[in-house]
């Protein structure tokens, strides 16, 4: 069965157990969940239902379900949470998870987990801590497994057997010398496959990346990505071995960076909760519609300028809104596809210029071929030539207009530590609309006075 339709059906029968109230249903529905699932299914329901279901979710996996929660639904379901259930769901996680949520914790509830942790467990905690939550610092996991490149495997093996456990993902063990600097990865797969007397120097690949703790988290999802990697090992700046990220870490950045791309064409975060209370939805959106509506009036203000000219030919007014859409449609593909690029590091200043040439000659090539189109078809409806050339002119104007701003746009914003992908759809509207209405109403008062 499809994935999808399989968790459309359980999500459907979840609903249904809701309605009726069949709370001995609702527990066994979520209790054959993954936690993940189950924070999805928390996402999906409004607040009502949404605390019904939390209140059934069982203690061990709590803990689970909060880290995998956005921000914003986490942090309603913390404050609504007692202090004992919630230093038992959040005291039971890995290090790196337990970081992730700490931060939006109760001050006492803070305190009092730190204070649970052993000193070995609080050193760890505090070095995630110490980087920024976007980072390959605030990504890894401190505790990642080791072992000297001196040793041989039969040593390796039964360390591991000591252990009686290895962390998830892990498809490497690192091997760090003496003074803990990162040497590189002796794979699973090699380990098991090698004789009990080799050496770990000898079965070491050395050509496995580490990425340094300072690293973007757009950046380490591109590392994951470029090499195949499923687990890396995190080192600080002399090369000590500080932890590891692995793929389903990547994964959840991943997911993060395309719910980000697509909210932020609205204004909106990825973190936000679409189940939210009317007011806070409404205040949340009011800022991106007060910003458009500026620009409106701008726009609006340059049509102003020409009222004369509308007055005397209402066939301007006709055609007018055909000019700044094409050119906002135009300027938003070239705007996407350099935001896109600047994410993917793509462009560096080596390629820049051409790229800018290149976008430039599509700007031109479409402004003359639909111009040509909008020209004929304007003669053919209005029996002038003169209305077919105005509005030929302003559209290959506004067309080769938005090649450069879109070009430009994400990469000026970017320089001004400006997310592209937030405000560079209002800029570029603002742009095309002004030059589309000046180019257009401007040839109008020229070729028709």
């Amino acid at each position: 069965m499809n994935p999808q339709n399989s968790r459309a059906t359980q999500f459907e029968t979840l609903r249904e157990a809701l309605d009726a109230g069949a709370l001995r249903s609702i527990r066994n529905l979520i209790e054959a969940l993954h936690p993940a699932e189950i924070a999805d299914v928390l996402e999906a329901l409004p607040q009502r239902q949404r605390e019904i279901v939390w209140r059934l979710v069982a203690p061990d996996d709590t803990g689970e379900v909060l880290v995998s929660l956005n921000e914003e639904v986490r942090e309603r379901l913390i404050v609504e949470m007692d202090s004992d259930r919630l230093v038992a769901a959040v005291g039971s996680l890995d290090i790196d998870d337990l970081a992730d949520v700490l931060v939006e914790l109760p001050d006492a509830i803070h305190g009092e987990i730190v204070r649970s942790l052993d000193q070995s467990d609080r050193q760890r905690l505090e070095a995630v801590l110490g980087y920024p939550v976007d980072s390959a610092g605030g990504l890894m996991d401190p505790d990642p497994l080791t072992v000297r490149g001196d040793v041989n495997v039969e040593v390796v093996l039964r360390y591991l057997r000591m252990r009686k456990r290895i962390p998830d993902g892990t498809d490497a063990i690192f091997v760090v010398d003496r003074n803990g600097e990162y040497q590189g990865c002796l794979f699973i797969s090699t380990l098991l496959t090698a004789g009990p007397d080799e050496r770990v120097n000898d079965l070491v690949d050395t050509t496995v990346p580490a990425i340094d703790a300072g690293t973007d988290a757009a950046d380490v999802a591109l590392l994951f990505e470029t090499h195949d990697l499923v687990s890396a090992a995190v080192i600080g700046d002399s090369g000590v071995l500080l932890g590891r990220i692995t793929i389903d870490d990547v994964v959840d950045v991943i997911r993060d960076q395309a719910e980000h791309a697509v909210l932020s064409m609205a204004g909106l975060d990825e973190d936000d909760d679409i189940f939210a209370p009317v007011f806070v939805s409404a205040r949340r959106r009011s800022p991106w519609l007060g910003a458009n509506l500026a620009t409106a009036f701008i726009a609006a203000w340059v049509a102003g300028l020409f009222e004369a000219t509308l007055e005397q030919v209402v066939m301007l007014a006709i055609l007018m809104p055909i000019v700044p859409s094409m050119g906002g449609i135009a300027g938003n593909q070239t705007l996407v596809l350099i935001t896109r690029g600047i994410a993917l590091g793509h462009i560096e200043s080596s390629n820049a210029r051409w790229l800018f040439n290149k976008e430039l000659g599509v700007g031109l090539l479409n402004g003359l071929l639909w111009s040509a189109v909008v020209a004929v078809v304007t003669m053919w409806w209005f029996g002038t030539w003169r209305i077919g050339l105005v509005i030929a002119v302003a559209l290959a104007v506004n067309l080769l207009c938005a090649a450069l701003a879109g070009f430009s746009v994400p990469l000026t914003l970017r320089r001004l530590k400006i997310d592209p992908a937030l405000a560079g759809g209002v800029v570029l509207t603002t742009i095309t609309d002004v030059v589309g209405l000046a180019a257009f109403l401007g040839c109008g008062a020229l070729l028709l006075s």
